[in-house]
């Protein structure tokens, strides 16, 4: 009997030991992969930071002056890429934004690609297949006109990476202190200030479907989705976009409810 159950123990003890060593394996490789990613779009937002500086001196010659491909509806004429995004809109053309939130590690390239909607679901900026995938529009709204609300999606990363940061915001007192975020055509700056903040699900015809409002018939249909949001919204922020103010959803996973989803609404001040 006291055989057996030293065969039993070292048969477990060599079980758990193998378990153990896979799961760190798996562990090591993630935490791995992160902080390549993290390096990777540290550089690029250190690159935006470093010629949004320089651009402000009287000395500034831009390095590539660079077209986009949308024409300005008032002069029919293309537009020019603003310096900071001009190089990275080079290397990856599906580039067609920069977003921040301070304080939060959300200062990353926004991709859309209508053709292929979630291309960037588990693409970096380098095109490279990964969990973290890059942060993008979805496929029916057009950044540049634009639609009366665009909606960005990004994973809810353990790390804190990607769209994570977003969550802070279910805390009233973290809005209260940054109640405004940027977001950046390749050409044009934008400031936006958060109205609503609410929890939903993804389940079809159980949650809010606030990714397929993209542009209003109409003065009602804009108002009811603005309502909407703001009934669902954590806390009350006492402010109410009017139709015509250009929106914003940003959009994360949830993990609280079944197929949950996080969602940021602001509208544009400048």
């Amino acid at each position: 009997m006291d055989k057996l159950k030293k065969i039993a123990f070292i048969f477990l003890l060599t079980l758990f030991s193998g378990v153990f060593a896979v799961s760190a394996f798996f562990l090591g490789r993630y935490w791995l992969d992160s902080k390549q990613q993290s390096d990777k779009y540290d550089s690029l937002a250190e690159q935006v930071a470093q010629i949004q500086q320089a651009v402000g001196s009287e000395d500034y010659v831009p390095e590539v002056i660079v077209t986009s491909p949308y024409t300005d509806p008032e002069t029919n004429e293309q537009t020019v890429i603003l310096p900071e995004y001009a190089q990275l809109y080079l290397e990856n053309p599906d580039l067609v934004g920069w977003i921040n939130i301070p304080d939060t590690k959300i200062n990353y390239p926004v991709m859309q690609t209508p053709d292929n909607p979630d291309y960037y679901l588990h693409r970096n900026f380098q095109k490279e297949g990964n969990s973290h995938g890059t942060l993008y529009i979805m496929e029916a709204c057009d950044v540049n006109t634009p639609s009366d609300n665009l909606t960005i999606y990004g994973h809810n990363m353990k790390d804190g990476s990607m769209f994570a940061g977003l969550t802070s915001f279910k805390k009233q007192s973290f809005w209260e202190t940054h109640r405004t975020l940027t977001f950046d055509t390749l050409t044009e700056h934008h400031t936006y200030e958060i109205f609503a903040v609410f929890t939903t699900t993804a389940s079809v015809g159980k949650g809010f479907s606030y990714h397929k409002f993209v542009s209003a018939a109409d003065q009602d249909e804009y108002d009811e989705f603005v309502e909407t949001c703001k009934r669902l919204s954590h806390y009350d922020t006492g402010i109410t976009p009017e139709y015509g103010d250009k929106l914003i959803c940003l959009s994360t996973c949830e993990y609280s409810i079944e197929n949950g989803r996080f969602v940021v609404v602001a509208r544009r001040i400048s």
